[in-house]
């Protein structure tokens, strides 16, 4: 297939040009004073212009599609996703005129399949979260378009040397904090990309900063992290949308992790609530799975004395997640009780 390269330069001349039109996004510190020594950062992806970390991801795989001739003029791309990412990917697709199509599980939030459709894009539902690849690659072959595949390609696709990507943007902006190179980052793993992107920054810059993934319950990473076996898959998707998986996706690469530990599912929304009550805002439960994380580091760290700073991230606003989340007959239905999360954010933090 022979693409014409003048579409081509003009496809990604409107993709570099939305990029300078968008400033990077905030790194919010935490004021909480019972942890003194420790500063607890937030960098607020909900900034976006499609209002999530995919942004970055969804912008990187158009530009690695276009630059290996996958995408022309007349191209439906398709891609699998629990939502976010899809979202993103509307958003460039129709920046470029293409037509969009997004396979997701039909227990996706009602509120991103709006945003999908809100930019042109079509959602295509299938029962579970393990049946989005499959049908991807069917549409795929089907429509003669061509399948993004977030989950194979997102590790490769962003230039995690440097470049502006989201490790590099974190260092730039820790530079004149108390503790400039962060002890630790805590990130959530939905293709592994992220992670990735972070991990091997920091090895190849020498940072001594420890990377932290943190894992949801029903998804497969943190066995696999534990014992490496890359067959293991799950029946039940993650209730944590956006992070976790029930297979092991090709995108997620171990060995730039330091730790993982897998956060009880009631923790991430209890913490989400936690976190409303200081920043003023409802954030999505995937950052609730990050700042637990982060606290009990920063409690452990605490307990031996350490100072330093730890960073995480805000990956979406709480506002896609009215109807699950934040909606207590669903939580009722979906997720345990969360007292008792509640009652260890008050130990660690004393609020």
């Amino acid at each position: 297939m022979c693409i014409d390269r003048q579409w081509i330069n003009q496809a990604i001349t409107k993709i570099e040009a939305d990029f300078q039109r968008s400033a990077d996004t905030h790194l919010i510190k935490l004021d909480l004073p019972y942890l003194s020594g420790i500063d607890i950062y937030l960098k607020d992806e909900s900034t976006h212009p499609t209002g999530s970390l995919k942004h970055r991801l969804a912008r990187s795989l158009f530009l690695y599609a276009l630059s290996n001739g996958w995408i022309g003029p007349e191209t439906t791309v398709i891609e699998s996703s629990s939502g976010s990412t899809a979202v993103s990917e509307a958003y460039f697709a129709r920046l470029l005129g293409l037509r969009f199509i997004a396979v997701m599980p039909k227990s996706t939030a009602t509120k991103k399949i709006e945003q999908i459709q809100f930019y042109g894009g079509e959602a295509h539902l299938v029962e579970r979260s393990d049946q989005i690849y499959a049908e991807s690659r069917r549409l795929a072959e089907e429509l003669n378009g061509h399948y993004m595949d977030q989950f194979t390609y997102a590790e490769r696709a962003t230039d995690w040397r440097g470049n502006n990507n989201i490790a590099d943007s974190i260092f730039c902006q820790m530079s004149r904090e108390p503790h400039p190179i962060p002890s630790w980052v805590v990130m959530s793993a939905g293709t592994g990309g992220t992670s990735a992107t972070i991990g091997r920054f920091l090895r190849y810059k020498k940072h001594p900063t420890q990377l932290c993934v943190v894992d949801p319950e029903n998804s497969v990473f943190h066995d696999f992290f534990k014992h490496g076996d890359a067959s293991i898959t799950i029946d039940s998707g993650s209730k944590i949308e956006g992070i976790g998986r029930p297979r092991v996706e090709p995108s997620f690469i171990p060995g730039v992790i330091d730790e993982m530990r897998t956060v009880p599912d009631a923790a991430s929304v209890a913490t989400i609530q936690w976190l409303e009550t200081i920043l003023g805002r409802k954030v999505g439960p995937s950052t609730g799975t990050n700042l637990y994380g982060a606290l009990n580091i920063a409690h452990e760290m605490i307990q031996r004395g350490e100072t330093g700073s730890i960073v995480t991230l805000i990956c979406d606003s709480g506002d896609r997640y009215l109807n699950c989340h934040y909606n207590p007959e669903w939580l009722q239905k979906n997720i345990a009780e969360l007292t008792p999360f509640k009652e260890t954010l008050k130990t660690i933090t004393h609020l």
